[in-house]
């Protein structure tokens, strides 16, 4: 168990739509990432797609910007009525309301892919697909109308199945080749290890920084035995810097402190390092863990809502975010509208750029 990242390389897109907050947050943002890194960024206020590492300002093409400028501007139009359209389907009046998309793939260490494609609206699942049965799952009743129409025309399993399966391992290689000096360093993590007594427990902290690749391993142990039973992990989060941090918490009782230690495995490391408590060190503990969040928030605000909706939670430490988007869901009447408007939308299923997909699917 522990704390894996991806054993492969990963792209992934995350597209998030919502309504006027009147606080001067854009209403739809695309971004991104490639091993879990912001790589690429678009929103609504700046109105421009921009690379977010060097790598990838050398290395796009020419029209690269341009291209993908416009069809997130497609996006973004047709995100706008699928979030209303959402919001009349939960009876919902007009204010704050978000819609993610997150999608991507995988390419595993035995050159097996796995993609994702999972839909949010409210922090919470709504929609996804399953590529190995080619079937949509809906979360709700409300979903069900988009699974129902979606399966019906077969269009969007036809859609997903090939981007998860070919577009996206193709666009995730060449990125990766883009990136490749960058992508294929090793950072070993700086790692402290805290504790404090609460109820008459002892809770031990092992917190690893800056390391990358996100790929790494922590665990508690008793003695010579692994506890991963009784451990909690935080998710493998991205720094400002590019690299990741991480943490996993046990409880243990305060007489037995000193038969705990805390094993770290990563690329960056010659070999698994122990680490143990020790009372009067760690100082500066709380600096670092102060400037680890902040720069989290920073990078992650895109997908707050989203992050919450359990995709960095322990359970789903795949090697990546992968990314996702604003969502499909016009009723029959917008349809047309929206079709009238949005040429691209349901008649270019395989027309692809920068690894998103360019479909924009109708609910």
């Amino acid at each position: 168990m522990g704390v894996p990242g991806g054993p492969g390389g990963s792209l992934g897109l995350v597209e998030d739509s919502r309504g006027d907050s009147g606080l001067g947050v854009p209403q739809f943002m695309e971004m991104g990432f490639v091993d879990g890194i912001p790589f690429t960024r678009y929103d609504s206020e700046w109105g421009w797609m921009e690379p977010l590492t060097q790598w990838m300002k050398d290395g796009a093409e020419p029209g690269y910007w341009d291209r993908n400028t416009r069809r997130a501007e497609k996006w973004q139009q047709v995100a706008a009525d699928n979030l209303e359209t959402v919001q009349e389907r939960y009876n919902q009046s007009r204010g704050l309301h978000t819609l993610q998309w997150l999608y991507g793939c995988d390419l595993l260490s035995d050159g097996s892919i796995r993609g994702s494609d999972r839909i949010g609206y409210e922090g919470r699942d709504f929609l996804s697909f399953e590529l190995g049965s080619g079937r949509f799952v809906a979360a709700d009743s409300t979903a069900e109308i988009t699974r129902r129409r979606w399966e019906h025309d077969g269009t969007m399993t036809e859609v997903w199945t090939n981007y998860l399966k070919h577009e996206c391992p193709k666009w995730l290689q060449k990125y990766v080749g883009y990136g490749k000096k960058e992508l294929e360093r090793k950072e070993p993590p700086d790692v402290h290890v805290s504790g404090k007594e609460e109820h008459g427990r002892l809770i031990l902290s092992c917190h690893a920084y800056g390391f990358y690749p996100k790929t790494i391993t922590v665990n508690w142990m008793k003695g010579d035995e692994i506890w991963d039973q009784e451990t909690e992990w935080g998710g493998v989060v991205p720094n400002s810097d590019g690299t990741f941090h991480t943490w996993a918490r046990i409880e243990a009782l305060p007489e037995e402190r000193e038969q705990y230690r805390c094993r770290v495995e990563h690329p960056g490391m010659p070999e698994p390092g122990i680490f143990a408590w020790e009372p009067t060190s760690g100082g500066n503990l709380p600096v670092v863990v102060t400037v680890s969040v902040i720069a989290a928030i920073l990078i992650l605000v895109v997908i707050i809502g989203f992050i919450i909706w359990k995709l960095q939670s322990g359970n789903t430490r795949d090697g990546a975010i992968h990314g996702a988007g604003s969502s499909p869901f016009l009723f029959p009447g917008k349809l047309r509208a929206a079709s009238r408007a949005h040429p691209s939308a349901a008649i270019h299923p395989t027309a692809f750029a920068n690894g998103a997909i360019c479909h924009f699917p109708i609910f």
